[in-house]
């Protein structure tokens, strides 16, 4: 037969068709055994799975992934993501901050501190810088335009605007408005603060109503909601020398707008209240300011805090504010209406406070109207609450301090160089 095949020419066809027959069994054998005995799934991905599947998720972008993917590895950079996502919701106490960024804790941490410890901070002036702007959703503002937010416990949040320079010329002279009752304004009441900056004491009202953006700035549109104003003490809105805390940041902005007359730039201003968990008083406010030619590009950190006063900033009533004096560590009693658990003890050291001057004599009367002017009576000026520059007559009381000129001297006011058609000097 091997000679039939030979002489046939055969033979070379046998020789070629018996190793492809041998190749295609061993190759159905290796087949069928992979099929019965599939390889594991690989041990450190089966634990990363595990461990997404059990911790919590912030986000719906950290969900638990389904079934079928926990078996497929993700890529180097989602493990980091998520492991990164996870840790921090533990580690960072919950605060009314949008974003959960590095610098972002830091600045609340310090808020912390300083609030707790009646501090007017680095600068004495209830205010510090913090490099550059942090601006966000400002995709859909243009110039002019703004947008006030409140949170999920409906306390005043995030304020934007993208401002130019007609608001600021339309907002001179005198206020555009009446500040609105915050969220949870407090039953306001008078206090002391004494001040490590000026050595000056301030008489007055412990609480304002204080902008997120400011008239100056914004004019008419900055009383268009509650949600522009925060419960913010006196030394937060001005700080300790008329030109700190809110005022800081306002300022930067006036200055530059009277740099550049008539200018197209704008500034774009967003303003971020900081609370402490489910506190309604903020421990303060962070501010990130950027002008269209980057001239301006800065975020300033606002206290909201007294020197010498604890507040409770859980808490909606004034009554709850102890004032302690700085010779003594020892707290002094408070009203009547005031809750034994509000009394706030402390075994710190306590600095010492400037002695409170003798207040002057008020006359009987403070004003008389005459034509249209309310005008103030001899020893007596109108102190603006906001540039603290007195005057002699005035068109709108309400906007102004009625204080004697010892007074108005004594926390630093200024007579006014000029006039309007709001006020004279």
């Amino acid at each position: 037969m091997f000679w039939k095949f030979k002489n046939t020419g055969q033979k070379r066809w046998i020789i070629g068709v018996i190793p492809l027959a041998l190749i295609s069994l061993f190759g159905f054998i290796a087949y069928g055994e992979a099929f019965t005995h599939p390889e594991s799934v690989p041990t450190h991905e089966t634990k990363l799975a595990k461990s997404l599947e059990s911790s919590p998720s912030r986000t719906e972008t950290n969900s638990s992934p389904s079934k079928k993917s926990s078996s497929s590895r993700p890529s180097s950079s989602q493990e980091r993501i998520s492991s990164s996502s996870i840790s921090s919701s533990v580690k960072v106490p919950r605060t009314s901050l949008q974003t959960s960024s590095s610098s972002d804790d830091e600045v609340f941490q310090k808020l912390l501190e300083y609030t707790n410890a009646e501090s007017a901070g680095p600068t004495q002036n209830y205010y510090w810088e913090n490099g550059q702007a942090k601006l966000s959703g400002f995709e859909s503002l243009h110039s002019g335009q703004y947008s006030f937010s409140s949170d999920g416990q409906g306390r005043s949040s995030v304020a934007r605007a993208v401002l130019n320079d007609s608001e600021f010329k339309n907002s001179q002279g005198s206020r555009q408005g009446d500040p609105l009752a915050p969220p949870y304004w407090p039953t306001n009441s008078k206090t002391e603060i004494s001040f490590a900056l000026t050595g000056r004491t301030y008489h007055g009202y412990l609480y304002n109503r204080s902008h997120s953006i400011a008239d100056s700035l914004l004019g008419v549109a900055s009383y268009t909601s509650k949600f522009n104003f925060t419960t913010g003490t006196r030394s937060q809105n001005v700080g300790a020398n008329q030109n700190g805390g809110m005022r800081f940041p306002e300022e930067l902005v006036e200055n530059y707008w009277r740099a550049h007359p008539n200018t197209s730039n704008t500034v774009s201003y967003q303003t971020r209240p900081v609370y402490y968990r489910d506190e309604v008083i903020p421990r303060g406010s962070i501010v990130d300011i950027k002008s269209s030619d980057n001239k301006i590009d800065v975020e300033i950190i606002v206290i909201n805090s007294a020197e010498g006063i604890s507040i409770d900033y859980r808490q909606t009533g004034a009554s709850n504010v102890v004032t302690r004096t700085r010779q003594s560590s020892e707290i002094p009693k408070t009203s009547t209406s005031t809750p034994p658990s509000s009394t706030i003890t402390s075994t710190e050291a306590v600095p010492k406070l400037s002695p409170k001057p003798a207040p002057a004599p008020k006359p009987t009367t403070s004003y008389r109207q005459i034509n249209g002017w309310y005008v103030a009576n001899s020893g007596t000026v109108f102190v603006h609450q906001k540039s603290n520059r007195y005057y002699s007559r005035v068109k709108n009381p309400s906007n102004y301090f009625i204080l004697t000129l010892a007074e108005a001297q004594g926390r630093n006011a200024v007579p006014a160089k000029g006039g309007n058609a709001y006020a004279q000097p």
